[in-house]
């Protein structure tokens, strides 16, 4: 079974967020920072990733996904403190895991 990820980008700490879901975390992020991503990305420069987590596979992370998108902001922002409570842009651990 292949691993796909849910995640979260924000354009700055508290700012706008975007919920999505992969299966190649790493390519999509890229795409997202090179501004290939979605047009909802490249309109507000949302490319910081700040939360994100594996799934089992493509439905659950579909079902996650759709969970956080309808999440009230305020719990959204408490799983990004929760995971990553100085909003550190997390890609640059994926992209250069050293």
């Amino acid at each position: 079974m292949q691993d796909y990820y849910v995640y979260i980008l924000a354009s700055k700490r508290n700012g706008t967020l975007y919920v999505g879901t992969t299966s190649d975390i790493a390519k999509r992020i890229v795409r997202h920072k090179n501004i290939r991503g979605s047009k909802f990305v490249q309109k507000y420069n949302v490319h910081r990733l700040v939360f994100y987590e594996k799934a089992n596979g493509y439905r659950e992370a579909r079902k996650r996904e759709r969970q956080l998108k309808w999440w009230k902001r305020k719990y959204k922002l408490a799983i990004i403190e929760q995971m990553n409570p100085e909003w550190r842009d997390l890609s640059e651990k994926l992209l250069d895991p050293r």
